[in-house]
């Protein structure tokens, strides 16, 4: 019974991370191949709820190294955010009890690449501000600007998607599912 148990928690932090990955990156090709490594890598032995922590942050650093260039890129255009004041859905929105994970993987993977790892681990992971700034390589208040805006599309988008119009244009959001960034990605 014991050994079923901790196998069913292997698949599960094995989905868990998988998804963080794929939520990261944009890329289901890369995350199946980060989550392939990190379960090999781990071998036989049984990590630690410490050392399981730690490396989760090793994979979420491998994730960011694997899209580096569109975070910067992203992270630049992030900076011009500050100035946007888009319209959030109407008060009194609220996300609907029966939202799926799909859709909320939706609602996320629509959001430009540096707002999405600011709530994936920020929020998500509840990862301290000074171990995400350092991980995306920003300074803290860049990433307080990149909450906000992420934490606004990713409201805007499940509000669209539960038929809600948010008064925002479809250009102020980036629409569709996974990137293409899979294309030009490789791991060693």
């Amino acid at each position: 019974m014991r050994a079923m148990g901790q196998l069913e928690h292997a698949k599960q932090s094995a989905a868990d991370l998988y998804w963080l990955v794929a939520l990261l990156t944009g890329c289901q090709e890369i995350a199946v191949e980060m989550t392939v490594q990190a379960i090999g890598s781990e071998g036989e032995d049984r990590f630690s709820t410490w050392m399981n922590g730690w490396s989760r942050r090793i994979v979420i650093s491998k994730a960011l190294t694997a899209i580096r260039e569109d975070l910067a890129r992203s992270a630049r255009r992030t900076e011009f955010r500050r100035r946007e004041r888009p319209e959030l859905p109407p008060f009194p929105w609220v996300l609907h009890p029966e939202t799926t994970k799909a859709e909320l993987e939706r609602a996320l993977v629509s959001i430009d690449v540096f707002p999405r790892a600011a709530v994936l681990l920020l929020i998500f992971e509840r990862m301290p501000m000074n171990d995400a700034a350092n991980l995306l390589n920003a300074k803290p208040d860049l990433l307080r600007i990149a909450i906000g805006a992420g934490l606004r599309d990713l409201t805007i988008n499940l509000a669209r998607m539960q038929g809600r119009n948010s008064g925002v244009s479809k250009s102020n959001s980036a629409k569709g599912g996974w990137q293409h960034v899979c294309s030009t990605r490789t791991l060693s």
